[in-house]
């Protein structure tokens, strides 16, 4: 028997409906000195605008230091070098003197605290950086392949990316009253009533939407874990059109069966001039039919998993007005970034350079930040965002490489990225201190843990080999576990899941080989592995595919 009462929606379902402007009290929190945060509500309306309050765990046990992380949105991870000075002089002035790359192309400020977070966003918007729509339930940055030598089309998928961005984004003029203008943003009752965003409506989305763009063979966006993803099919050199993936997301919540990681499905062929309908429909499609009583099932990849493809394509095209072609062919062979020295196809060159676990920061001997301000200032390169948390600085003249590579050797740093193979691979979420999810550590344990990962390969006779390898404070997803060879989720402090099992190409998620493993434990269930590894391997078969061959196929026999 059907239930004839009303659905029970989630408390931020509510708050979306009442502050349709996304404003909040926001504007009378930042004029109140006397308080070092906002509050729970306003916390939910602050993502909105690009900005997570958090509070450094590591002090918890004296009290709860309250601090601001302030996300921008870089559509392809594309920036000028104005725009990149400013964000390491703001980083400098307001947060904790580091940048951190994410995953989707943008920096993060860690660090803010509320006095200086006004003038943090500020000074972005005054270098032309946006943070609206970095988070919340809405379209968040779209991503699209950075590296100018992969294709010539590159340049043309990401002026694609821009267009749509600014074309998905909320409407609501709080942002620019709020961080620009700086004063209290006084809608009546009746506006507050009446408002909606013309794409997202009253309520937005039940939870955040994830668009990318990428290029094969290359997929260095992973582009199957994201929402909505254009795959890139070339004719004779020109762009003919997009294959269209839905349904893809990495987070899932600790013995909730109901929530898992999922690939996203390939669904037809769309021309360039459809992307807008066809981006806006699958948008709504989320808005319509997500769950809003159950923001840990929120995703459209529940509601594709659950209603089917078929029936999404249908949904699809009627809410588009397009009938998309069957799906082109393509193939991807590998993730990952081209590091070093590489020719664009303009003839120019581009220098990409590793950043571990993206953060950008000054350590001794080692002064990446001031190296990368100094290049910056003096040669005048875009600079571009990876997927991979790396960093690429583009249109570099020829007769300047040498110049480029001496100032950054004068701060420690080598244009040739001299780190294991593994090492470059790897990525982390920050984790602690600063994340509220977080059940272990990550950006702060992996690099060690590598360290001794490099050390076991050697005396294993494998230290060439090339390990995905991924580290997560919880099970969300941030640093896209669910598709390396070797993943470390977070279960509970010093204690991890392990995965295993993932492919070069991005296009195979791992699977759970055991459940909770202590930290100190994790090399010695890797050397097991990789023993067993070195043993039975196929040839030059990577170690994800000889878990999925060998590992996998033990973990299911019959006892």
């Amino acid at each position: 028997m059907i239930s004839s009462e009303p659905l029970k929606l989630s408390r931020n379902e509510g708050l979306k409906e009442g502050s349709p402007f996304l404003s909040g009290t926001i504007a009378s929190s930042l004029a109140d000195p006397a308080t070092e945060r906002f509050t729970d509500d306003d916390y939910e309306f602050l993502k909105y605008h690009g900005v997570y309050q958090q509070d450094d765990r590591d002090k918890r046990k004296v009290s709860k230091h309250y601090m601001m992380m302030v996300r921008t949105k870089f559509p392809g991870g594309v920036l000028s070098a104005d725009q990149y000075t400013a964000c390491d002089r703001l980083a400098d002035e307001y947060g904790n003197r580091t940048l951190r790359i994410t995953t989707r192309q943008d920096f993060q400020f860690h660090g803010v605290l509320k006095a200086n977070l006004r003038q943090t966003i500020k000074g972005l918007n005054e270098a032309l950086i946006s943070t609206i729509a970095a988070c919340g339930d809405v379209e968040r940055n779209i991503m699209a392949p950075p590296t100018p030598a992969t294709n010539p089309l590159v340049d043309e998928v990401l002026a694609e990316a821009r267009a749509l961005s600014d074309k998905l984004g909320p409407k609501t003029p709080a942002y620019h009253s709020i961080w620009i203008e700086g004063r209290q943003v006084d809608f009546s009752p009746e506006e507050q009533g009446t408002y909606e965003d013309p794409l997202y409506g009253k309520r937005y989305l039940p939870r955040k939407f994830k668009t990318a763009f990428v290029i094969p063979p290359l997929n260095d966006i992973d582009i199957f874990t994201n929402d909505l993803g254009f795959i890139l099919i070339a004719e004779n050199g020109r762009v003919a059109g997009y294959n269209v993936a839905a349904g893809g997301g990495m987070g899932m919540s600790h013995g909730n069966a109901q929530t898992f990681p999922r690939l996203a499905d390939v669904i037809g062929f769309a021309r360039p001039e459809e992307l807008e309908a066809v981006a806006k429909a699958t948008i709504t499609i989320h808005r319509d039919f997500g769950d809003r009583t159950n923001r840990k099932h929120a995703r459209l990849k529940y509601v594709i998993e659950e209603r089917g493809v078929d029936w999404f394509r249908t949904e699809l095209e009627g809410r588009a007005g397009v009938k998309l072609e069957p799906a082109r062919p393509f193939e991807f062979t590998r993730q990952g970034d081209l590091l070093g020295w590489h020719q664009q196809t303009n003839g120019k060159w581009f220098l990409g350079l590793f950043v571990e676990n993206g953060r950008v920061r000054d350590e001794q001997g080692y002064q990446l930040k001031a190296a990368l301000r100094q290049v910056v200032e003096q040669f005048r390169p875009e600079v571009r965002l990876t997927a991979s948390q790396n960093l690429l600085l583009v249109n570099i003249p020829s007769e300047s490489r040498a110049q480029v590579e001496g100032l950054l050797s004068r701060n420690g740093v080598s244009a040739s990225n001299p780190f294991s193979r593994t090492r470059r691979a790897s990525m982390a979420c920050p984790a602690l201190p600063t994340c509220g999810l977080a059940l272990a550590e990550s950006e702060r344990s992996l690099p060690s843990f590598l360290s001794r990962v490099e050390e076991l390969l050697a005396e294993l006779g494998l230290a060439n080999e090339e390990l995905i390898i991924r580290m997560t404070g919880c099970p969300n997803g941030c640093a896209r576990p669910y598709l390396a060879e070797i993943a470390f989720v977070g279960k509970a402090p010093n204690k991890y899941q392990v995965y295993l099992g993932g492919n070069e190409g991005s296009t195979r998620l791992n699977r759970l080989y055991k459940d909770s493993v202590k930290g100190e434990d994790l090399i010695p269930e890797l050397r097991a592995l990789l023993l067993r590894f070195r043993e039975k391997r196929l040839g030059a078969e990577r170690f994800g595919d000889f878990c999925a061959r060998v590992v996998w196929k033990e973990a299911s026999a019959p006892v």
